[in-house]
């Protein structure tokens, strides 16, 4: 289960106004809104950590953005790391995968944050940074030069950074017992003496500290009106005959019955129509295009190794599902009792939260091939989510 804290509990005293700065307008939506919505559609739950005296206008402003689904909050602390513990004892006990973002950095990007849970499934961690450009000095106390490092080994490092929530609490616990303070929860990790992996940030992914940085920000979002996100929407459809001597495999899910679906692969004729409908959305053709059913390679295959092949094509192309509608058509078996477990291989596969992938089983009441048991039909939608290639 992925879940992420979003930190705003800090003040407006560096940018010069009174109020906590994360509720600050930055074109028309503040930077708390802004950095909720970048990371709900991605994750199961997000947990907000906000200054008491800044919890109403807060969940005033995600509601009035249609963005309190899922959200729940903590207290802010005296400092940064604080703030963090108390958003880890807020999650959700099945949380086991947790992303860490500044609500400042505001403009933070789908494909930077989707970079940082892939390394975190691969290596367990996954922290967003980008090349040092500019020539760093170390210095003594009298600001006379020591050291000049080599800044093709410097990074630059920003948020999100995700974390095996087990090890995060872990780095915590040892950094409270300790009395040690860090500057992120990545050089708290990095104590335990466990590498941490970095990942590629993006250059648009400012913290909002200063006026100058509020401005900054203003003028990126003005001018990437070329670089705004392109919905897709994508629909599938596919039939396959019931026979006898084959197993019945419903999006990803073996389903017990006397009859299985014929087909070159598996035949997992849902998987099949939400492929079609993945690759219609981004004008990429078929599955029979991609998977000829004249090719050895994918005789018997598993769907939904296919299905990863189709996801990896979108991320390819900059391109994710945010969300998916499966129907399956069949007088027979009674699918209700597996409708969850499929729920859950599909979101799996396509690296959703569950609650953006819905399946659906109908009969047609004795009527045409489906309703005689000659074979089940799958019908699917999804919306698609195109971003530009980020820059460096």
């Amino acid at each position: 289960m992925w879940c992420a804290i979003i930190l705003g509990g800090g003040s407006g005293s560096r940018m010069g106004c009174e109020k906590n700065k994360v509720l600050l307008d930055v074109c028309g939506r503040s930077m708390l809104c802004r950095s909720v919505a970048a990371f709900r559609p991605m994750t199961d739950e997000v947990v907000v950590v906000i200054r008491e005296e800044d919890l109403a206008e807060a969940r005033a402003q995600l509601a009035g953005a249609g963005l309190l689904d899922g959200v729940r909050f903590a207290p802010g602390g005296s400092t940064r790391q604080e703030s963090v513990w108390h958003g880890l004892c807020a999650l959700p006990g099945e949380c086991d995968r947790v992303m860490v973002h500044d609500a400042a950095r505001c403009l933070v990007d789908a494909d930077t944050i989707r970079r940082v849970m892939d390394s975190v499934e691969q290596s367990g961690s996954g922290v967003a940074a980008v090349p040092c450009v500019d020539t760093i000095k170390q210095v003594d106390a009298q600001e006379r030069v020591a050291a000049t490092p080599d800044r093709l080994m410097l990074r630059s490092v920003q948020t999100p950074q995700g974390f095996e929530t087990a090890l995060l609490r872990r780095a915590h616990l040892s950094a409270q017992a300790s009395g040690y303070l860090g500057t992120d929860d990545a050089s708290l990790v990095e104590r335990l003496g466990v590498q941490v992996q970095l990942t590629m940030g993006s250059r648009r992914n400012i913290k909002l500290t200063t006026p100058e940085d509020r401005l900054m920000a203003e003028a990126l979002l003005k001018n990437q009106a070329t670089d705004l996100p392109t919905l897709r929407v994508g629909q599938g459809y596919d039939v396959h005959r019931l026979v006898e001597g084959r197993k019945l495999i419903l999006c990803g899910v073996e389903v017990p019955h006397t009859l299985g679906l014929l087909g070159h692969s598996d035949a997992d004729v849902a998987l099949h129509a939400l492929m079609d409908a993945m690759l219609g959305a981004m004008a990429l053709g078929d599955i029979g295009k991609h998977f000829p059913d004249t090719d050895e390679r994918y005789r018997g295959i598993s769907s939904i190794l296919l299905l990863e092949k189709v996801v990896q094509l979108l991320r390819e192309r900059h391109a994710r599902v945010t969300s998916a509608d499966v129907t399956i058509v069949a007088q027979k078996p009674k699918l209700l009792p597996y409708i969850p477990q499929m729920r859950q291989r599909v979101a799996e596969a396509l690296a959703l939260p569950v609650n953006r992938v819905n399946v659906k089983a109908t009969t047609t009441e004795r009527l045409g091939f489906e309703g005689e048991e000659q074979g089940i039909s799958a019908q699917a939608v999804v919306m698609v989510q195109e971003t530009a290639q980020p820059g460096a």
